[in-house]
């Protein structure tokens, strides 16, 4: 499963940030493999998603959440 794939309420551990034009920074922001990500919500058409990790709140586009695998840790 990738993180666009996942619904406000799920709480994810990253398996592995696949290959695109921001993996470097997606990982500079803290998202690294086995880090747990709460996702918070979306925007009302979808698009970006709020997610939780570390200590801070991002939002990202799906089209960069879909290169990201997680595995599903909890469902709050």
């Amino acid at each position: 499963m990738t993180l666009k794939d996942t619904q406000p309420g799920m709480v994810v551990r990253i398996d592995s940030v696949g290959e695109s034009e921001l993996k470097q920074r997606l990982m500079t922001m803290g998202l690294l493999p086995g880090t747990r990500v709460e996702v918070l919500n979306s925007a009302p058409l979808g698009d970006p998603i709020a997610i939780r990790l570390r200590s801070y709140n991002l939002a990202m586009r799906r089209d960069d959440a879909a290169h990201i695998e997680v595995s599903q840790v909890k469902e709050a």
